[in-house]
């Protein structure tokens, strides 16, 4: 039990990492210690068979889970991680999250092991039963990717946090003058309903358009969001907000330049249940 304990963050955070999901990462982890507990007196490697485990069920997972994407309504983002679950030691952000969609399951394993979490080439190869000649071009061709996608511009945490209040301040008072400030030419909206609760099916770009956007909310709606609590999500500031029409839903802003380059909305209920216990919690 004290050898698994020990290792459940990890193995929830590369849960995580490879599903997108919160709540499947704990079946994992939990399906993992499942079976640890009927071998765990004949392990020599703890660290390294615990994450040969999780990762064959992640990608058995991703089977299924890309399946269900072809029919989810509207855009899928991953569910928001605050840094207060993710006690995050790597650097992958909401964006990269969103760049590791587009590999494929050995791809994105492989990346994962190696890259992040830092784990030995042969070690990779035994857990994706593989040889380490094919395990270093997966890697090689994700990390191509991700590097394509990783944030070129560092924005300190207290400046980061000023943008995200200044945007929630107008975006619910509809200032534009404000909005065209904070964001960028090409910024870009991007919402996840899951066809539960009204949001966006399509992104939405451009500057032009996503003041319009705001601007129709302001005159749409007379009740105005409510500001829950400020959060980092997968590495980008944001907050939790209670959105007119009494919708929860969290937004992650990716800064460039110290302006907004696009704006991350996830309404889906059914992924914010962890983010909902973590606000009610003293």
């Amino acid at each position: 039990m004290q050898l698994f304990e020990a290792q459940r963050p990890r193995l929830q955070r590369l849960a995580y990492r490879m599903l997108g999901s919160v709540a499947e990462a704990e079946d994992v982890v939990q399906d993992a210690w499942l079976r640890w507990r009927k071998v765990e007196e004949a392990v020599d490697a703890p660290a390294a068979y615990l994450g040969r485990i999780v990762t064959r069920l992640c990608l058995d997972r991703m089977k299924s889970a890309r399946a269900r994407r072809e029919t989810y309504v509207g855009a899928w983002l991953p569910e928001p991680l605050v840094a207060a679950e993710a006690d995050v030691a790597d650097d992958l952000t909401l964006t990269l999250m969103l760049a590791l969609e587009r590999l494929s399951p050995l791809e994105r394993a492989a990346f994962l092991l190696h890259d992040v979490f830092g784990v030995a080439l042969g070690e990779v190869a035994t857990a994706l039963e593989r040889d380490a000649a094919a395990v270093r071009q997966l890697a090689s061709r994700a990390r191509k990717h991700v590097q394509a996608a990783r944030p070129r511009y560092q924005v300190e945490q207290a400046e980061a946090d000023r943008i995200a209040h200044a945007f929630f301040v107008a975006s619910r008072d509809g200032d534009l003058q404000a909005l065209q400030a904070l964001l960028t030419e090409d910024v870009v909206i991007q919402s996840d309903g899951g066809g539960r609760v009204p949001a966006f099916r399509n992104p939405i770009r451009g500057l032009a358009r996503v003041l319009r956007l705001y601007a129709g909310l302001r005159r749409k709606f007379a009740e105005k969001p409510v500001l829950l609590r400020p959060l980092t999500i997968d590495g980008l500031p944001g907050f939790a907000s209670i959105d007119r029409g009494r919708v929860l839903q969290t937004t992650a802003l990716e800064l460039k330049d110290g302006r907004i380059a696009a704006i991350y909305i996830v309404r889906n209920p059914d992924k914010l249940r962890h983010v909902v216990a973590g606000l009610d919690a003293p």
